[in-house]
């Protein structure tokens, strides 16, 4: 492979791009196009029926308005528009020129090289062959000018220049000509060498998912045959012993004789289905806690529907984690809890515990947040998506079922790291003809929930709008929280990698508690940061003073240790309280069971 550097000398084996079999090639090309014939026809279907209702227009409009406010800056000077369209045709002018001296023999240097990690360039045909190593070049040369542009526009307010950057990198990634396939070598070798049967295979898989989206593609990332809840995924041995209209309560059956005193909730997000921390016996972060002597508790949150409409923060505190705990201390008859909250888990957690402290509510005994944000100046590249325009927008939408659907929140985490969770798998799936391999994460990944609209459009304005948590302004119950009420001693996980919970917006969110807080740095991202157990011996994490002061400067000042973090949660937990008593069976103190684990709300899909 050559395509890193000089590449003097070298030619493309060009018998890999000649059609061997013109007949057949023409036989499959006219099934694809029957193949995309069907999907097409699954894509208008619905919409000729009213079943579905395209909503397109508005973000579409965001990203007008949004790059228009760049292209205005630098077409309202007609000099700063010259210097920026000659510095890249100049550019491009230097790639020719390469082009040519490398043809005739000489070894030269690539204008641009792709960044370190980008798997998109490694077929040898993107270096060796002039056609395809000038596309990539001169897409890489493009894409980045295109980024600057954005970064030295002058005059944008800090909102829309995030917005430009990430919408400027989403059109980027999406033209990239390793998507295409006249464009990417890799993709015309294969076509050539099969006589077209890939795309055939790739258009009738376009077809499927369309149908399986109702009408929208659902893009697979995992070969979802391949996994069942409760069978493979999800497997954890426990009882759901509780439900209410937003939630059910799973106890899971103990694994050791003597367990710790205080039993655990879990609240995890209900953006995500709960089983992220139960993947599988090796994986999963509840079975490890139950092994070390916790009662666990979950909740599992519904996939709600019309019938949700209203459920607002103050529903899932009362129905979802106050909840909880009133099962906690008719099943093990304990006021004493320990809790846990997962990324918007966390953050309904931390206005719970602001709430509890104002009614005298004390049955939380200490707090743990996973890459939870309660803070949200630093939130990362979701606040692309917030601002007044686009959230009335998506609550007009909302009104219309009383519910977000899945499919457009997946969409929006996924575009967060669109080369890794969007392009990859257009390319594999229906290019290539490839089904992707089975990987539980994957599955999980997209197992897609809907948001009510009174929850999802108050998380929305009170979070990452107005960021009123940590300015006292959260209103629930009647009253208004400060985070300084909330004296009990918090385990604060950020992950140093995440881009939905950036470590510094974690760091940044522990001033405002009242109490002790412990912040934990993790390494890789907002999974695999948490979903880490101590057997794979894998990425570290950081621990170091009081988390005040600048970032940067307590990160200087750290301790790096190999491996998981689980275990110091562990000893930080035990420092709490680490009484033990006989270990308690689903069911005791004649609690009914209404299910086996993982429940029924969690088997809802969109």
């Amino acid at each position: 492979m050559d395509n890193q550097g000089g590449k003097g000398g070298k030619t493309p084996n060009l018998d890999n791009y000649v059609v061997k079999d013109p007949e057949a090639f023409a036989r499959n090309v006219a099934h694809m196009i029957e193949q995309a014939g069907k999907a097409a026809s699954a894509w208008v279907e619905p919409r000729e029926k009213g079943l579905k209702r395209d909503t397109l227009a508005d973000p579409v409009t965001d990203v007008v308005k949004t790059l228009s406010k760049v292209s205005e800056y630098w077409l309202s000077e007609p000099a700063r528009a010259l210097d920026a369209q000659t510095k890249l045709f100049s550019s491009y002018m230097a790639i020719w020129s390469n082009s040519v001296r490398r043809m005739s023999g000489e070894d030269v240097e690539d204008v641009v090289l792709p960044e370190k990690g980008d798997k998109r360039f490694t077929d040898e045909d993107w270096g060796k062959n002039a056609f395809f190593d000038f596309l990539k070049q001169a897409y890489l040369v493009t894409a980045r000018w295109a980024g600057e542009l954005v970064e030295n526009t002058e005059g944008l307010d800090e909102h829309t220049r995030h917005k430009a950057a990430f919408y400027v990198k989403q059109i980027t990634t999406a033209a990239s000509p390793s998507n295409f396939l006249l464009t990417n070598p890799e993709l015309y070798k294969e076509t050539v060498a099969s006589n077209g049967e890939n795309l055939v295979r790739g258009m009738k898989m376009l077809a499927e998912d369309i149908v399986a989206g109702g009408g929208d593609l659902r893009l697979r990332q995992s070969d979802l045959t391949k996994f069942a809840l409760g069978e493979n995924v999800a497997t954890t041995p426990g009882k759901v012993i509780a439900r209410s209209d937003v939630a059910e309560i799973i106890q899971y059956e103990p694994t050791i004789k003597d367990v710790l005193k205080r039993p655990l909730l879990i609240c995890p997000p209900w953006i995500n289905k709960f089983y992220i921390l139960d993947l599988n016996p090796e994986k999963s972060f509840i079975k490890w806690a139950i092994d070390q002597g916790h009662t666990v508790f979950v909740i599992s949150w519904v996939n709600p529907d019309e019938r949700h409409a209203l459920k607002d923060w103050t529903s899932y505190i009362n129905e979802g984690l106050r909840f909880g705990l009133d099962t906690i201390e008719k099943a093990t008859g304990e006021r004493a809890v320990n809790a846990i909250g997962y990324c918007v888990g966390g953050t309904l957690l931390s206005a719970a515990l602001a709430l509890f402290a104002r009614e005298g509510e004390d049955r939380i005994k200490s707090a743990t947040l996973f890459t939870t944000q309660v803070d949200f100046t630093h939130a990362g590249d979701l606040k692309v998506f917030v601002d007044e325009d686009q959230i009335r927008a998506l609550e007009s939408a909302m009104s219309a079922e009383g519910y977000l659907d899945g499919t457009r929140m997946a969409t929006a985490f996924n575009m967060l790291r669109s080369g890794d969770l969007i392009w990859p798998y257009v390319v594999n799936n229906y290019m290539r003809g490839r089904e992707p391999v089975p990987f539980d994460l994957l599955y999980w990944n997209a197992d897609a929930t809907r948001m009510s609209a009174a929850n999802h459009s108050y998380y929305l304005r009170n979070c990452y709008l107005d960021n009123n948590l940590v300015r006292g302004m959260m209103k629930l119950a009647g009253e208004n929280l400060s985070l300084a009420d909330v004296k009990i001693p918090i385990f604060n996980l950020a992950a140093k990698e995440d881009h939905i919970a950036p470590a510094l917006s974690v760091f940044t969110g522990c001033q405002y508690f009242g109490g002790n807080v412990t912040y934990v740095l993790a390494g890789s991202g907002h999974i695999a940061g948490v979903v880490n157990p101590p057997a794979k011996n894998k990425y570290q994490y950081w621990t170091g003073g009081s988390p005040i002061g600048a970032f940067d400067e307590w990160l200087a000042k750290t301790t790096e240790h190999p491996g998981s973090w689980w275990n110091h949660w562990q000893k930080w937990i035990e420092s709490q309280d680490k009484a033990r008593v006989p270990a308690r069976q689903p069911g005791e103190n004649n609690i009914e069971i209404l299910a086996e684990a993982p429940g029924t709300y969690v088997r809802i899909r969109v």
